[in-house]
């Protein structure tokens, strides 16, 4: 099934139709991920005729972060890319939620993977979304058995096009066998995310996530639900999650701008707490889609409205 898209696109420095957006089979990033991308979500509001836009400055930073990450240049900055992408969402009309895909790549077409002397190309389409895995229904998970690249291979702190074989292989083998989402352990055999998404599990009480240097994404979504508990007053831990503690977890989640917070029934056929949506999960639900569609006035800062004219 092809996936729907909106008519424009930024490229090559010019807004132009998607369908003219094209790049070489000799492109340098097509034959080797020498890129990054970013994921960023908008939620539209049929009353005000307008669209939420969460954590935008957040998106971007991480996103500029990647350029240093392969030590390349990069043509735009922070305040050029949101100037960019708020054009471009008022001249494809959303009437809908969507999700907006910017794209920095190795544009030229020299033989080899060589980051060096590098300016990165940029390119940024939208899409219209809805859920990207279920969040009204318990997913279930199966421990995969590719191993998440590690920090000294390809850094999960950027979304490395290339390192997204990986999560590939483990989604593949997860559907293959029935499932609908895998979590892969980091080379110490410990707990690190979802094929694309953090992981969340509750065990008395408090609220526990893989930290960061288990080789995981700095996740926006993940800083949020960590701040929102803050503010809840639920006990939070960063720390090493073993494969065993998922299967004795009360509550289990995954979260990311794509999956949103998506809670978890099963894990290797072994079924969560109760198997069904737990009080913490369900709570941070809630308060998550109220901040992301502009109904909550205590995160309203975490918003950028966007009226679609």
């Amino acid at each position: 099934m092809k996936t729907k898209f909106y008519q424009y696109s930024f490229f090559q420095g010019k807004t132009i139709p998607v369908v003219d957006a094209k790049v070489s089979i000799m492109t340098n990033a097509l034959q080797y991920g020498t890129a990054f991308f970013g994921g960023i979500r908008g939620y539209f509001d049929k009353d005000q005729n307008a669209a939420f836009i969460f954590r935008f400055d957040d998106h971007y930073n991480r996103f500029l972060s990647s350029a240093n990450i392969l030590g390349c240049k990069f043509p735009y900055s922070h305040g050029e890319l949101k100037k960019i992408t708020t054009d471009l969402i008022k001249k494809n009309k959303p009437n809908t939620n969507f999700y907006l895909r910017p794209f920095a790549y190795v544009g030229h077409t020299e033989l080899g993977p060589n980051l060096a002397n590098t300016t990165l190309d940029f390119a940024l389409y939208m899409i219209p979304l809805g859920d990207y895995l279920p969040v009204d229904k318990g997913l279930s998970l199966v421990v995969s058995s590719w191993e998440r690249i590690s920090d000294n291979a390809i850094p999960s702190r950027g979304k490395i096009s290339g390192s997204y074989v990986n999560s590939a292989l483990a989604r593949k083998e997860a559907t293959d066998g029935g499932f609908d989402e895998a979590i892969m352990l980091n080379r110490y055999g410990r707990v690190a995310e979802g094929s694309a998404e953090n992981l969340f599990i509750i065990r008395n009480k408090t609220l526990i996530t893989p930290s960061l240097s288990e080789g995981v994404l700095e996740g926006i979504t993940r800083r949020s639900i960590l701040k929102i508990c803050e503010n809840l007053g639920i006990k939070t831990l960063e720390r090493p999650v073993e494969k065993s503690e998922l299967y004795i977890a009360d509550e289990v989640f995954l979260s990311g701008t794509g999956c949103q917070i998506a809670w978890v029934e099963k894990i290797d056929k072994r079924t969560i707490g109760s198997g069904k949506i737990g009080e913490i999960t369900k709570k941070l639900q809630k308060i998550y889609f109220e901040i992301v569609r502009g109904k909550s006035s205590d995160y309203s800062h975490w918003n950028t409205k966007i009226s679609i004219s």
